[in-house]
């Protein structure tokens, strides 16, 4: 007996030509590589590796500043009386440093209670500003010394120090602690200006020739966020200076206060 015939003829499979690679596909995947791995290594340099870093220069921080509890501390300087009657002491005054050599470590509790970041000589990005952390400026005046000490600092990258200058509230504390001790100033005031501006870098800022006597603090960065179009100031004053001996100021154990409320 014979097979059944099948009841509807099959159709014969046919296969597609497969599409030869040529030199414009390889070109156009390989360049859709690149550009993928660019915006990995940007997202990573700009947000996850600028995390880790401020992490790690906070750790590094809170070590020099254990070290330097630990360490014998200096005979404090003098005490002053005030007209007033009250006293203070007068605050001693660092060397300044050279290219990339490490004067104290910057605390500002608005920017949270582990912020702790070392303040370095110079304010190139290659000795100081990429690799270290916070520069100063050259010819600045000192931690305590009448006139202006002036910083700079990133706001993006390499662990942003300076991220957060837009944040200070009237009368934060800005700490520089030293192997003497430490030395608080308040803030006072932000201000955007060109690049070009450096009278913010004068002994009374933007007043050239002025002579106050008065101990001023100015942190300088880039602005807006990824940007050389401007810059951000931010200044503030000196209130007073606390020898190693006696510990930590207030300013560093007392929590900072509650952002001001927005005005209606």
């Amino acid at each position: 007996m014979s097979a059944p015939a099948a009841s509807a003829p099959q159709r014969a499979r046919r296969r597609r030509p497969r599409s030869r690679a040529t030199f414009t596909s390889v070109l156009g995947e390989l360049l859709l590589t690149a550009g993928v791995l660019v915006l990995l290594f940007v997202a990573w340099q700009m947000w996850i590796g600028d995390l880790i870093i401020d992490a790690q220069k906070n750790d590094e921080g809170a070590a020099v500043s254990q070290r330097l509890a630990e360490s014998p501390a200096p005979e404090p300087p003098p005490l002053v009386q005030a007209e007033d009657g009250t006293t203070y002491y007068e605050p001693p005054v660092p060397a300044a440093p050279a290219e990339s050599q490490w004067l104290g470590q910057m605390h500002i509790p608005r920017f949270g209670a582990d912020y702790n970041k070392g303040i370095f000589g110079g304010t190139t990005r290659a000795g100081t500003l990429d690799k270290l952390g916070i520069g100063v400026y050259t010819d600045s005046k000192m931690p305590g010394e009448v006139g202006n000490f002036a910083m700079a600092g990133h706001r993006t990258t390499w662990g942003k120090p300076f991220n957060q200058l837009d944040k200070l509230q009237l009368n934060d504390a800005i700490v520089v602690e030293t192997p003497d001790g430490w030395y608080t100033y308040r803030f006072r005031t932000l201000e955007y200006v060109k690049p070009n501006e450096t009278d913010v870098l004068f002994d009374v800022p933007q007043v050239p020739g002025a002579q106050t006597g008065e101990r001023y603090i100015t942190l300088t960065a880039c602005s807006p966020l990824y940007s050389l179009a401007e810059r951000i100031v931010a200044y503030g004053v000196f209130e007073s200076f606390q020898p190693r001996a006696e510990g930590p100021p207030k300013a560093l154990t007392d929590p900072p206060p509650a952002p001001a409320a927005p005005s209606v």
